[in-house]
């Protein structure tokens, strides 16, 4: 099951420092865990602080990984998409006990020029599945939301990317796709978006 799918910037945008991410989107599935004591502001920025521990490593991780390749962040054009998401850097890391979840977790990441997409399940999660889901997801968000289009307001889309999530993880469970199921999905996807 995934816990929790981010998508945060990864390299400097022109309102942030060189130093700085700022998650553009974050949905936890599952129900929340042992708050129950304190008010609902501290409790949303108690989250705040927790998806922080994803974004901050993974941010690291994506830079490291392109600083190795010699890679560099590049902004896209839009309509190149695909060859964008064909070149974008992936990796995973394991996340302790005590950060942001009860148990150890897992954290798959995909770096596409200045957004990471970042998935957080359980370790005994199929990977392999997992990737495929996160590059499934990555690929709707930039083709049919256009996130890396000049000015685009992820912020105002999170309505659009709740359906694409709805559909393609429900309640955080990943799905074996076939063929005809993934085309289904895809034709379901695009006429929502459409509209």
């Amino acid at each position: 099951m995934v816990i929790c799918f981010l998508i945060h910037t990864v390299c400097p945008v022109s309102a942030l420092s060189a130093a700085e991410s700022r998650i553009l989107y974050a949905r936890v599935f599952g129900p929340e865990t042992g708050d129950a004591d304190f008010t609902p502001e501290q409790r949303r920025l108690m989250k705040k602080e927790k998806l922080h521990v994803v974004a901050r490593p993974g941010e690291e991780s994506v830079a490291l990984s392109r600083e190795a390749s010699g890679g560099l962040c590049v902004e896209a054009v839009l309509g190149e998409e695909a060859a964008a998401l064909g070149e974008a850097d992936s990796g995973v890391f394991s996340l302790g006990n005590a950060e942001l979840f009860p148990h150890r977790s897992v954290v798959l990441w995909l770096g596409v020029q200045s957004l990471a997409f970042s998935l957080v399940c359980r370790p005994h999660e199929n990977l392999l599945l997992t990737e495929g889901a996160l590059r499934n997801i990555a690929r709707h968000c930039l083709e049919e939301l256009r996130l890396l289009g000049p000015g685009a307001e992820m912020l105002l889309k999170s309505d659009r990317v709740d359906a694409l999530l709805h559909r393609l993880l429900p309640h955080g469970q990943l799905l074996f796709l076939n063929h005809r199921f993934a085309f289904a999905l895809d034709k379901e996807i695009a006429s929502y978006v459409s509209k």
